[in-house]
């Protein structure tokens, strides 16, 4: 089991950038594959993006994609994502979470992921 901490959120313009950190204590986060979700007040929780173990996969959501970058620093056990041209609709509570392996057919849903941490909010006005 993983121990995941997330930073880096805050109030932003549209058009803004932030990065956002999760950061990881426990055994080797290297050997996890790690996603990105999001929650928005009264919304079901959205997958963001997610990378695999030793980063030669990675999957953004459409809604995301071209934007956000996620990506991840194996030796300071940290998985990123680069939020660029924030829009108000990406306003939500950012969560980290990770699960064993980088498989297609569960990494969007958050039921599939083991271990989460307490998230960060981040707000875009207009």
């Amino acid at each position: 089991q993983v121990q995941l901490v997330e930073s880096g959120g805050g109030l932003v313009q549209a058009g803004d950038s932030l990065r956002l950190s999760c950061a990881a204590s426990g055994r080797t986060f290297s050997s996890y594959a790690v996603g990105w979700f999001r929650q928005a007040p009264g919304k079901e929780r959205e997958f963001v993006a997610a990378i695999s173990r030793f980063a030669s996969r990675t999957y953004h959501a459409d809604s995301v994609k071209g934007r956000f970058t996620i990506s991840r620093d194996s030796a300071k056990n940290a998985v990123y994502l680069q939020m660029n041209s924030l829009k108000p609709e990406d306003t939500a509570v950012y969560y980290c979470a990770s699960r064993p392996f980088f498989d297609m057919s569960a990494i969007t849903s958050p039921g599939e992921y083991s271990s989460w941490g307490q998230g960060t909010q981040v707000t875009v006005s207009s």
